[in-house]
């Protein structure tokens, strides 16, 4: 059957390979052969080659409720926020709302973490928003159909501050947060989105909770987990100054790297540069610092508008930041051209400046 009637088919790929993403469940309905065609990994792999693919950061988000906001009740009702899924395309600037599945209507569990893997975002974990009880469930939201399952539950009971980051393939990897006791886990899974299966790797040699996992990928396909800073039971938001490397080809951890950060402070900033040279970004104080081989060096400070960072994301010659300038306040974006170190400032609407829990990027 003909993707397009008419058309050869290379010709008709190309039509549809210039979709947008946001058309996709659209065409999924047209026919079979279409839906068939937008789920290959050949399809998504053109997409990213050719420069077609989208720019997303999806961000855990809450509602803003500009009349609080007016008569200075905006920080009251920050003790009792709902938060949504938004999402900004950094191309253009436009901000948008995903729907919420049944399960997730009244709001997504506080402190989730979000992770994207291929054309499917994947929401784990954290507090029941009514009872505050931790939870292990796992949500799916496929961009191509537009609509949520359930996917396995996250192994070894609730935890909590966890991290995790995408290979943006398959795979998803999680570690350490601590359990309901409020002990720092060294525990560590990696979840298969595509056969919906949770698989143990080793433990790390230590207890890391409000760690920040990040993949980096390498050149020959492979990639490594980085577990970034993170505290033990003990310590007790003191944060440590170390991190541990997991390979994926090897399955085996590496050496702890006890003076990975200049300074022992909150690693939820760091993300994978997404560039050749593969180095790692994060904020520092006023500054946006970036790993050069073993030294971290300022690129950028900062916007002055910002004093809170909440969210970073990166990619090829690009960091895009959201943050606020101080409690109650709305939030805003800004992106950083790498090369010529210029930040250029995007409009939040109203309804996108609410608080920003997290946030993960994506290319589809």
């Amino acid at each position: 059957m003909e993707l397009i009637s008419c058309l050869p088919e290379d010709i008709a790929r190309e039509c549809l390979v210039r979709v947008s993403y946001q058309e996709f469940p659209a065409v999924a309905t047209v026919s079979k052969g279409w839906q068939t065609e937008i789920q290959t990994p050949e399809f998504r792999r053109v997409r990213r080659s050719t420069g077609h693919a989208q720019k997303i950061l999806v961000t855990v988000q809450s509602k803003f409720d500009s009349e609080k906001s007016k008569t200075g009740l905006l920080a009251k009702a920050t003790a009792n926020p709902v938060y949504n899924l938004n999402v900004l395309e950094t191309e253009t600037g436009i901000w948008s709302e995903l729907p919420m599945g049944p399960e997730l209507c009244e709001g997504l569990p506080l402190f989730c973490q979000i992770a994207g893997v291929g054309y499917d975002l994947v929401v784990m974990g954290g507090w029941d928003p009514d009872s505050w009880k931790a939870s292990n469930s796992v949500f799916i939201y496929s961009f191509l159909s537009a609509k949520w399952r359930r996917g396995a539950d996250m192994p070894g009971g609730p935890r909590t501050f966890f991290s995790c980051a995408s290979d943006h393939e398959r795979m998803v990897y999680v570690a350490g947060g601590h359990d309901e006791e409020k002990n720092a886990l060294k525990s560590a899974f990696a979840y298969d989105v595509v056969d919906d299966m949770w698989i143990p790797l080793p433990d790390m040699a230590r207890e890391r909770d409000e760690c920040k996992v990040v993949f980096c990928a390498k050149d020959n396909g492979s990639g490594t987990i980085k577990v970034v800073g993170g505290y033990r039971t003990e310590m007790q938001g003191r944060f440590e100054r170390s991190a541990e490397e997991f390979g994926v080809a090897t399955w085996r951890w590496g050496p702890v790297e006890e003076e990975f950060l200049d300074d022992a402070t909150c690693p939820r900033t760091c993300v994978d540069g997404c560039d050749l040279e593969r180095k790692m970004y994060m904020c520092k104080g006023d500054d946006v610092v970036a790993l050069d081989g073993e030294t971290w060096q300022v690129v950028a400070k900062v916007p002055r508008e910002i004093r809170n960072v909440a969210c970073v994301g990166a990619w090829v010659d690009a960091l895009l930041l959201i943050g606020s300038s101080g409690f109650g306040e709305p939030y805003m974006s800004f992106v950083l051209d790498l090369k010529s170190g210029v930040w250029s400032k995007l409009e939040n609407p109203e309804n996108f400046t609410g608080h920003v829990q997290s946030g993960c990027l994506l290319e589809i």
